[in-house]
């Protein structure tokens, strides 16, 4: 998944010191260790580095955590490389611009609801939640849903649906 803007608003707050806080949706964070517990693989490509970002990841044990990059396209294809998939095996969601050469070579693409026109009319789900407001969450949820797997971790976690 792209960053800024997905999981995040795409609010940048540069502190006094010149380093840079973001605000990560706490929904999104359990959608990524449901679908964790489910068997996905879960990552981040984003074009701006942080030191925010390198925190959460950590803390939600991404796998694959790519910051600072320029062509999405080129270190997507190395992570295919790395992790022995092919495009058709990843989901993605991502919500400018730079994110189009990853969108449209996987197998299920995703865009928030607050993304620019050309993202969404290139992106096989156009969320209902904006970047940075759940969004991720609602493409996790969606994701594992059609694979039969929600309900049984939602069990897991002590959760009944009503």
């Amino acid at each position: 998944m792209d960053v800024d803007g997905v999981l995040t608003d795409g609010t940048v707050l540069l502190l006094p010191d010149g380093r840079e806080a973001k605000s990560f949706h706490i929904r999104d964070g359990l959608g990524i260790v449901l679908a964790q517990r489910a068997g996905l693989k879960m990552g981040v490509l984003s074009g701006r580095a942080s030191e925010s970002l390198a925190a959460r990841a950590a803390e939600l044990k991404l796998e694959v955590v790519r910051q600072g990059v320029s062509d999405k396209r080129a270190v997507f294809e190395e992570i295919l490389r790395e992790q022995g998939l092919r495009p058709e095996e990843v989901a993605y969601i991502g919500d400018d611009l730079n994110d189009l050469p990853v969108l449209t070579e996987v197998g299920l693409s995703a865009a928030p609801a607050d993304a620019p026109f050309e993202v969404r009319m290139q992106a096989f789900m156009v969320l209902e939640a904006r970047g940075g407001h759940g969004c991720v969450r609602e493409f996790l949820e969606a994701i594992l849903k059609a694979r039969g797997q929600w309900e049984s971790l939602l069990a897991g976690i002590g959760a009944r649906l009503p």
